[in-house]
């Protein structure tokens, strides 16, 4: 991260655009870059994921405010002098982050396990244990605790697929979040894009891959055993188990692996990573309807194996819910990965050098209503509390202005409004895109001090300007 880490002093004089100081003019609503747009914030989208059968996107996300509370600004310069109609609500609980059991740490990379994992796992064992009745019928109630197994089994081979585009992307020096087994499968959440079009295919295709490598031990493992047996249909089970798995993921749609094959594909010919994004949503919306209507049909005629099926029962009606779980998965996940690419295409908009607030400089003792004058005067957005040498100390939180009636601010001094500026609080003017998302959800607050390279003061950057230009460069059309 391009960080400056001096203690600039503010400087005063004119408005100089080729000089960086606290008193910059506020930015113009009238640019397209203007921190204009809607006032809810954006939902925050994952990273890159690998989804065995949901699919994988890389989702950059909006900083997130330590205080929620922090009222979108005005876009004129007496942006604080009207702040105090409005009533602060108490700070909101941060999302956990974690995402269910943590099982342990391959690689540095956390595992977890999501509650909807004991869901499918119950449904396995259910499943399973009904199909071992007809097989091995002499073991009893005891079948279901081989049932149990299988499922835990089969999810250890999950984890082996997600562990393989794990090592790749760590091969490829992109961060890995974490590793998360649920309901359809496991989802591996890389923080970063693939930076060519090979690189995308085999941090895709080694999934898959690991998969059928599975499938074959499994097969040879088969053909040492008695057929017949407990070891025999457990092997039998995991070696069909994994070859769909391969299969199912290698069909060429997003949000499968085999989609992001097909995006680098397009990509290597066109050299437009958006157009293989467009292409291989596509070609999984066209997947996702096909499985909506072709599953239910391939199992009714019989063609998957069994005997076909000429009214409607429980099995019938199953297998419709399949599909058409199967079908959203993919629909929406082909949707996702779309909107991801064209939010990637105009990240590079999101710029701190664009988006910072004018500040002006006021000594701890300074009252409020003073400040707040000489902000209104100066047509600034921001106060820095430094020290007699001007040199940055902490910045006043917008909640806490507001939360200051007006009649009590010319006995209220801003030093017990502001947030001491720690190291993470400091980024540089020159951020811009992801890197700047990236070192804002590092250390979350409500407001950044902005320095030069130099570590002179450039401003005061919101987090609040920041979602609603992120809101605004997602509305846009690519």
């Amino acid at each position: 991260m391009d960080e400056s880490g001096g203690s600039g002093k503010p400087r005063s004089g004119t408005d100089d655009p080729t000089e960086h100081r606290t008193d910059r003019p506020a930015p113009d609503p009238g640019r397209p870059d203007a921190p204009t747009g809607p006032q809810d914030t954006p939902p925050a989208p994952d990273d890159q994921r690998h989804k065995d059968d949901a699919g994988d996107d890389n989702t950059p996300q909006p900083p997130r405010e330590t205080h929620p509370d922090a009222p979108h600004p005005q876009h004129d310069d007496r942006a604080f002098a009207h702040s105090a109609d409005t009533k602060p609500r108490p700070p909101q609980r941060p999302r956990d982050p974690r995402g269910g059991l943590l099982m342990g740490r391959p690689f540095g990379v956390p595992v977890y396990v999501a509650p909807s994992w004991f869901l499918v796992a119950a449904l396995i064992t259910w499943v399973f244990g009904g199909q071992l009745e007809r097989v091995l019928p002499e073991l009893g109630a005891a079948r279901y605790l081989v049932s149990l197994f299988f499922a835990v089994a089969f999810y250890a081979s999950v984890l082996v697929h997600e562990l393989a585009h794990t090592v790749a992307a760590l091969r490829f020096d992109l961060p890995v979040r974490r590793i998360q087994l649920q309901f359809f499968g496991g989802v591996s959440e890389i923080e970063k894009e693939a930076e060519t079009p090979g690189r995308e295919f085999v941090l895709a295709f080694v999934g898959p891959l690991l998969s059928l490598v599975l499938s074959g031990v499994f097969y040879g493992a088969l053909r040492l055993v008695e057929p017949g047996t407990v070891p025999g249909v457990l092997l039998a089970g995991l070696m069909i188990s994994n070859l769909i798995v391969a299969v199912f993921n290698l069909l060429p749609g997003l949000p499968l692996d085999g989609g992001r094959m097909l995006r680098a594909v397009v990509w290597k010919i066109t050299g437009k990573p958006m157009s293989g994004t467009v292409a291989a949503a596509w070609v999984g919306r066209a997947l996702a309807v096909s499985v909506l209507i072709g599953l239910p049909w391939l199992t009714q005629s019989g063609a998957l194996g069994s005997e076909a099926v000429d009214n409607v029962g429980m099995d019938t009606v199953m297998d419709a819910l399949l599909a058409a779980i199967l079908a959203a998965i993919i629909w929406t996940g082909a949707g996702n990965s779309l909107r991801m690419a064209r939010l990637r295409e105009h990240l590079p908009e999101l710029r701190a050098r664009a988006l910072t607030r004018r500040a002006v400089p006021v000594e701890a003792d300074t009252p409020l209503s003073e400040a707040l004058r000489r902000a209104n005067a100066a047509g600034a957005r921001a106060l820095v509390v430094v020290d007699t040498d001007g040199t940055p100390l902490s910045l006043v939180r917008e909640a806490a202005i507001v939360g200051v009636p007006e009649h009590r601010r010319p006995w209220v001094a801003v030093n017990g409004l502001a947030q001491d500026i720690t190291e993470g609080m400091r980024v540089s003017a020159e951020l811009s895109g992801e890197e700047l998302l990236d070192a804002l959800r590092a250390t979350p607050a409500t407001e950044y001090l902005v320095v030069e390279e130099t570590g002179e003061i450039y401003g005061v950057l919101s987090a609040a300007d920041v979602e609603r230009a992120f809101v605004k460069a997602m509305a846009r059309p690519s």
